[in-house]
């Protein structure tokens, strides 16, 4: 299911029309899959950043509050995770815009020869 999800991904990517291709159930799933996905993204993404600060952060399990300290440092934690977070997704991004260029490019200097 989710290689026919990246699929779908991928080719309304190649093609804008490509999502207008599909039955209105097929859209409503893709909608549905895609959902889904990023939902277990987010949670994901959550879980890691919990592990991570509370890891490297809570020290001490003697009271039932965090101390200055640790509520400090998962405060700086948790900022530096999402600007990772962030600027990995950025990149992203730009890589695929890149890609996305230089296929049109591509496709550009094919048909421009006459084909394959």
């Amino acid at each position: 299911e989710r290689a026919l999800l990246f699929y779908f991904v991928l080719a309304s990517r190649m093609d804008p029309n490509f999502q207008a291709q599909l039955s209105p159930l097929q859209q409503q799933q893709l909608m549905q899959n895609m959902e889904q996905m990023q939902m277990k993204d987010s949670l994901t993404m959550y879980t890691r950043l919990v592990d991570r600060c509370f890891g490297s952060c809570v020290t001490s399990f003697r009271s039932k509050s965090l101390d200055k300290s640790e509520i400090a440092c998962a405060e700086n934690c948790a900022s530096r995770f999402l600007k990772m977070t962030q600027r990995v997704g950025l990149r992203f991004a730009e890589h695929q815009a890149m890609q996305q260029q230089r296929a049109a490019a591509a496709a550009g200097g094919a048909d421009a020869t006459g084909g394959n």
